[in-house]
């Protein structure tokens, strides 16, 4: 018997109740599913992950729900390694590859099945089918996913059991799995490693996805433009609700937690309060991203002029981004220093930086020194994918100091930043934040910017206002 709540309203059900609940459901597990379009590229890549760990067993779980309050819970959203070996994104699930005698994996997944009706748990208990909702039969996960499943309560027994099998877990996600395993930390944190190194070049369904977000993020700044003035009359939430709304009409959700920054709010690099006033002559930094049905996200920022034009010092701040930008994105291509397209980007701001007067120069001097990061304050760039910074654990030599290849998603962002408070500038430019973010692709000869349908000069932008602007 699922445990109830306290202070509920019921007793335990009588047996009278339990018998008319047990009975009249019609069968309804499904037949003539095909196996997930995802399916094969998960397998290539299980196999990669394979290559690097032989004899090993490996244990990816895909977590579980998180307490909110009392018996509310956050939106579940499963492990990104899981997701990305799996394309699977059920709860209290895991992937299992266990090594075979011969070489290789055999790889299984833990699935919490469905709930019997023959006793009262699909109807009872906090997460029963009929509170919260059809979960896939097993024969229906191993036909979607192309993989063996199993039954994940009996998980922790089968993984103690096989306890003289080397093991790795990625460690943090599901306490109970985790203490059934006897594993090394350090092993276990190169485990983690080696999963976001798998992620780093995609293949080409992952770019397709790529796509997808970065389009429906488009339309979903050309919405936010088309109800500025909503935005005027109420708060940056306006904006916030806008995109959203977009964002769960063709994915997910939002990738992250949208910055709607008006005014001096877009000197901060992460505000997400996002319930300050819009207010003419003021700009818009907008940074926001759809997140795909199968978790790839975008990452975009603009940066409007309330009132559909820059003021001229607002334009001179906007240009010297979108030259810094341009200088970085310049230097995305394949065979690039990863930290190539940061260096071109932060060189420029510091030049503008030294010719404006606001550091001391010469600006190779400047920059070596790092003092433009007052008003530049963080990198240019990051990976992108089923994360908004993806590959966060990958080696340091793959990621930052490594090389472009082709199927490398990143994000170029440089921004200039001054702060509302900053005396070492002149009045009028204080409060003053500008970002342009755009997200490419490396190329076989060069890169593609996946966002460039929406405009990125100043005159662009104020042609696409004055045209969509409500």
């Amino acid at each position: 018997m699922a445990k109830g709540r306290k202070n509920g309203l019921y007793d335990n059900p009588s047996e009278e109740l339990s018998t008319l609940m047990r009975s009249g459901w019609a069968d309804t597990e499904r037949h003539g599913l095909e196996p997930d379009e995802q399916a094969p590229y998960a397998a290539h890549r299980r196999a990669a992950l394979s290559a690097r760990f032989p004899g090993e067993r490996l244990v990816i779980p895909s977590g579980n729900l998180k307490t909110r309050s009392n018996d509310d819970t956050y939106p579940f959203r499963p492990y990104t390694g899981y997701v990305h070996l799996t394309g699977d994104q059920a709860r209290d699930g895991a992937l299992v590859l266990e090594p075979r005698a011969g070489g290789g994996h055999d790889a299984y997944c833990y699935q919490l099945p469905r709930d019997s009706r023959d006793n009262d748990e699909f109807w009872i208990g906090y997460t029963a089918e009929l509170w919260m909702g059809r979960r896939r039969s097993l024969a229906e996960a191993e036909t979607v996913l192309g993989l063996p499943c199993r039954d994940v309560r009996t998980a922790v027994e089968d993984l103690a059991a096989g306890s003289g099998v080397p093991t790795r877990i990625v460690r943090g996600v599901d306490p109970a799995l985790e203490a059934a395993v006897t594993t090394d930390e350090e092993r276990d944190i190169e485990l983690e490693g080696t999963l976001s190194d798998l992620r780093l070049v995609k293949d080409a369904w992952e770019i397709g996805e790529m796509r997808k977000a970065v389009d429906s993020t488009v339309r979903g700044f050309t919405d936010c433009v088309g109800e500025l003035s909503r935005a005027v009359a109420t708060s940056e939430r306006w904006i916030e609700g806008t995109f959203f709304r977009r964002a769960r009409l063709e994915g997910n959700a939002v990738g992250y937690g949208s910055i709607c920054a008006a005014g001096e709010h877009a000197t901060i690099m992460h505000w997400t309060d996002n319930d300050g006033p819009v207010r003419p002559g003021d700009l818009l930094l907008l940074d926001a991203g759809v997140e795909t049905r199968s978790l790839y996200t975008a990452d975009v920022t603009r940066t409007l002029p309330v009132s559909g034009t820059f003021t001229p010092v607002q334009r001179q701040v906007y240009d010297a981004v979108y030259e810094a930008q341009e200088a970085g994105m310049a230097a995305v291509k394949p065979g690039a220093a990863y930290r190539d397209f940061h260096e071109a980007s932060q060189r420029h701001l510091a030049a503008r930086l030294v010719e404006w007067g606001f550091i001391e120069g010469p600006a190779d001097r400047a920059y070596a020194l790092g003092l433009q990061r007052r008003f530049t304050m963080a990198g240019t760039g990051h990976m992108l994918g089923l994360d908004v910074h993806d590959c966060a654990h990958a080696r340091t030599e793959e990621y930052v100091d490594g090389v472009l290849e082709p199927g490398m998603v990143l994000t170029v962002e440089p921004g200039l930043y001054f702060q509302p408070d900053d005396l070492t500038v002149p009045e009028e430019w204080r409060g003053i934040g500008v970002r342009i973010e755009d997200d490419l692709v490396v190329t076989e000869d060069g890169h593609e910017n996946l966002s460039d349908g929406l405009p990125r000069s100043a005159a662009d932008v104020e042609a696409w206002m004055a045209r969509f602007a409500g």
